[in-house]
């Protein structure tokens, strides 16, 4: 399943893209997020609990950094998490592109090719779409306050 958004977070470019490179950082605006891991300077395990549709699940499992290019503000990073008690995983590859808005935001638009196995899967793409937009949206409100704090 592809996924696209557009987000617009409310700091320079600068300053979000070396937020977004801290991964315990930016994982604190995750909604749901419980825990987070360093293994290296790109690995980490953790665990987020979301409520999918009738279903409360606690995805743990690894994220790691594929490419970082400061240059072009572009990085890729790859998830996979599984919630052993329902038995389900999801499996993505996100590609994270900003650029500056001139007013001081910074538009992100992230590309998420992922796949929704298991329990999880039954939900079908209309439910897991809805629920992925409500939890960027809260996570763009998240890391605008976040970077807005002196």
């Amino acid at each position: 399943m592809i996924i696209e958004q557009q987000l617009v977070i409310r700091a320079p470019a600068a300053r979000v893209w070396q937020f977004t490179m801290d991964l315990p950082s930016i994982a604190e605006c995750v909604p749901g997020f419980q825990a987070i891991e360093r293994l290296d300077d790109d690995t980490y395990v953790g665990s987020v609990k979301a409520q999918v549709g009738p279903v409360s699940v606690r995805l743990s499992g690894k994220v790691w950094v594929a490419e970082r290019n400061h240059d072009e503000l572009l990085a890729k990073m790859n998830v996979e998490a599984a919630d052993k008690r329902i038995r389900g995983a999801v499996t993505a590859k996100m590609l994270m592109r900003l650029e500056s808005g001139g007013d001081g935001t910074t538009a992100m638009a992230v590309h998420t090719d992922a796949a929704i196995l298991g329990k999880l899967g039954e939900f079908g793409q209309a439910v897991v779409r809805r629920k992925t937009s409500q939890v960027m949206e809260q996570f763009a409100r998240n890391v605008s306050v976040k970077l807005s704090a002196p």
